[in-house]
């Protein structure tokens, strides 16, 4: 009886494990990029250099060649927005802008991890957009 409940278990993990890998490979793109690419979510309870985020990349960019983009953040509160990769850059709201972020750029070959957070500890509603210029 005991083996049967090997079997099992065995398939159910082999399931999970393919789940999780499938989630976390649809949070990668990589350029060039056909349209924007957007993503809605909540900031989170850990706190990194560039604010309080989930402690994982809301998205992950693969840049193949010196690629033109713009990073947009829209939220309610103080949003962040840390970039990490070959360049790493960390955005921080100001007052004027109302909880938006902008940052235009040429991005350099290489893999960037885009973590969106708050200046203050809490689940802020975000959208983030990734726009090919």
């Amino acid at each position: 009886m005991k083996r049967s409940i090997d079997w099992v278990l065995i398939p159910t993990a082999l399931a999970a494990t393919l789940a999780i890998t499938t989630v976390a490979a649809a949070d990668t793109v990589q350029t060039p990029l056909a349209s924007a690419v957007t993503v809605s979510g909540s900031s989170g309870q850990n706190q990194s250099q560039c604010g309080f985020n989930t402690g994982s990349p809301t998205q992950v960019i693969v840049v193949n060649q010196p690629t033109p983009l713009r990073f947009k953040v829209q939220s309610q509160g103080q949003p962040t927005l840390w970039i990490t990769g070959p360049v790493e850059r960390c955005v921080m709201a100001d007052g004027s802008a109302g909880g938006n972020i902008e940052v235009p750029g040429v991005w350099q070959p290489g893999t960037y991890s885009v973590y969106v957070g708050n200046q203050i500890q809490g689940g802020q509603p975000y959208t983030l957009s990734i726009i090919p210029e």
